[in-house]
């Protein structure tokens, strides 16, 4: 175990969260909030100072929020519940656009909302009150729980990937060969972005110790993590502390393998469905832009993995989708298809061409296809919850 310090910084870049776990609550900013209103579906109108959300309570059982974003900035909603984990959320609500999160609020209790104009910072956060018996889903033809436990198995198959890949890839660190660990970079990256919201899921800001970009590292607070041994091999050399970052990437991994074998570890399709989108959300925002591995531009690695991810939860939840909205799946069968031409032109043996050597005019290509997808797969979750 490393001794290096583990300060957390308090601005958490988030990506698609598939929120599988129950969530606890975190401390409040101001948020304007309205008595429950009859309506089944909870709007929530955010600007970049405001947060306001037309119910504070709410059934057990299925809500659904429609969140409109009324500023200037870009903006993120989340319900967050017991254990500072994250119940549901949806990210990169563009000003002017609306978005709907359904979110599985079985258990009675307090919750959290939060808006994020920017899509930084703890957010305007404001309590939710659920009340009414447990209403843990019931699946009488058992999809649910097959869909559930088909994901399950590929989180654990890419597990179990990650962490033999980032053994090898810290012991080439510690062993000085440069080229060696640049090469295993992206590979790892691979399995952990397959799967990145099973991390966000979890307290204690694990995804930042593992995932966060030094543009999000405020002043004062200790980096860790891929992109701080990404800027190690690619920009500054390996430091006198870059054994030490190495040893508490495998810790932190090791706390997120040890989390998802827990007893109380679940996976709720609803929002495994809502994980769909979020992850496809995550390369139209900093994938497509190179912001993700900015000193290494294996940016194309990350891109593929978010897809593959989407895919995975999708294809767990298919023979769903095919029952309620045939028409639905196909059209998504058909974008994912669209896309995996599209990102094959920049194959380079096993992998991909540099993210830099990607001109602006096949960026926006790339763009235009991650656009298509995800207007398919953002109705799925509905499809899935029954609406």
């Amino acid at each position: 175990m490393s001794t290096v310090s583990r300060k957390v910084p308090p601005v958490r870049r988030t990506t698609s969260a598939l929120a599988l776990l129950a969530i606890a609550p975190l401390a409040l900013a101001a948020c304007t909030s309205k008595s429950a209103a009859d309506d089944k579906t909870i709007t929530v109108t955010a600007t970049d100072t405001t947060c306001d959300i037309s119910a504070s309570s709410g059934e057990t059982g299925n809500t659904t929020f429609a969140i409109t974003n009324n500023g200037s900035k870009v903006t993120e909603f989340y319900v967050y519940g017991d254990g500072d984990r994250v119940m549901g959320e949806v990210e990169n609500v563009g000003p002017g656009l609306t978005r709907q999160l359904i979110v599985n609020l079985a258990e009675a209790g307090t919750y959290h909302t939060a808006c994020k104009p920017g899509m930084v910072g703890d957010g305007i956060r404001a309590e939710f009150t659920v009340t009414g018996d447990s209403a843990v889903a019931t699946d009488q033809d058992s999809r649910l729980a097959e869909a559930a436990d088909g994901y399950k198995r590929y989180v654990d198959s890419q597990l179990t990937a990650l962490q033999e890949s980032a053994t090898a890839f810290v012991a080439s660190i510690k062993a000085g060969d440069i080229p060696a660990a640049k090469a295993q970079y992206p590979l790892t990256r691979t399995y952990y972005e397959r799967i990145e919201p099973i991390a966000e899921s979890f307290p204690d800001d694990l995804d930042p110790r593992i995932d966060l970009r030094e543009v999000d590292v405020e002043p004062g607070w200790h980096w860790t993590g891929f992109h701080r041994l990404e800027k190690d091999l690619w920009v500054q050399g390996l430091q006198p502390d870059t054994n030490a970052i190495a040893d508490q990437l495998l810790a932190d991994l090791q706390e997120l393998i040890d989390g998802v074998a827990a007893p109380d570890f679940a996976i709720d399709p609803i929002q495994m469905a809502g994980g769909a989108q979020t992850l496809l959300d995550e390369v139209a925002r900093t994938k497509i832009t190179g912001e993700e591995d900015i000193f290494s531009h294996t940016d194309l690695y990350d891109f593929q993995a978010n897809v593959d991810g989407s895919q995975a939860a999708i294809a767990a939840l298919r023979p769903i989708i095919e029952d309620r909205n045939p028409e639905l799946a196909t059209r998504i069968d058909q974008r994912f298809a669209d896309l995996d031409k599209e990102l094959a032109q920049y194959r380079q043996g096993d992998g991909f061409v540099a993210y830099d050597t990607v001109t602006e005019p096949q960026r926006q290509a790339l763009s235009q296809k991650i656009d298509a997808l995800s207007a398919e797969v953002s109705q799925v979750q509905g499809v899935v919850a029954g609406q």
